[in-house]
């Protein structure tokens, strides 16, 4: 699999229709109501390029000491749909690995791996989220992350206690369908700081549940009835498309 060749599609589709939605929106676009009989404009369409790191648990360990952090990158658009609620979607590319954290054992791993996600926010509504209400958006805005998606795969496992060098011998895989894929469901907390009307700078942490024991490569070695997990750290920059 080529994921490069991934991270690029996605990001050419996640523009693509982010701009095609601004683009049958009008400046202001139509006039919605609240539950409380309150104005509000949906959108405006946002794009988002995150940095950070991933880190793994699951069977080798579940302490970030015995983890190998990885970097990951990000990009996606979200919308707001109804003050306090945002909707979206993501792609993200990061890897994982790390060390057994029982040394008989001695078990270790890498992975690389790519995830697109429908996602949702959820915050505490502002005056600056309606029609009528005074001023412009908060300056400071604390949200929650939730939402479903895809993961794809790809791990290595070998003996050792160090990350993996060009001369590393890996382990026969414990199955032959690699890269394989997972359903995954996020759940995280940010912060976002508006810097201007378009720009947003954002502090995300988020944990991903799996429907996979092999994020590792490590199952039947292991405790095959607990899925594995992982989770970011990002530093995300937002642009409107319009403001």
């Amino acid at each position: 699999m080529n994921f490069r060749f991934l991270l690029a599609a996605s990001l050419a589709t996640v523009v693509c229709t982010a701009a095609e939605v601004q683009a049958q929106t009008s400046p202001r676009g139509k006039r919605y109501y609240s539950h409380q009989a309150r104005p509000y404009y949906r959108g405006p369409v946002r794009l988002t390029f995150g940095g950070g790191i991933s880190y793994y648990n699951g069977d080798l360990t579940g302490s970030l000491g015995e983890n190998f952090i990885g970097p990951a990158i990000s990009v996606g658009a979200i919308y707001k749909l109804y003050p306090g609620l945002q909707v979206g979607g993501e792609f993200t590319y990061f890897q994982v690995g790390a060390k057994d954290q029982l040394a008989s054992r001695g078990l270790a791993f890498r992975g690389r791996n790519a995830s697109l996600i429908a996602q949702g926010r959820l915050t505490v509504p502002g005056p600056g989220d309606f029609a009528d209400g005074p001023g412009g958006p908060a300056t400071l805005k604390p949200y929650l992350r939730f939402g479903v998606g895809a993961l794809l795969y790809s791990p290595e496992s070998y003996h050792g206690t160090e990350r993996p060098t060009n001369d590393t011998q890996f382990d026969s895989p414990e199955r032959n369908d690699y890269p394989a894929t997972a359903l995954i469901a996020p759940v995280g907390l940010g912060l976002m700081v508006r810097a201007s009307r378009r720009v947003g700078i954002s502090a995300e942490g988020t944990y991903f549940f799996t429907t996979t024991d092999h994020l590792d490569d490590v199952s039947r070695r292991a405790n095959p009835n607990r899925n594995d997990g992982y989770g970011l750290l990002e530093l995300k920059v937002e642009y409107a498309l319009r403001p």
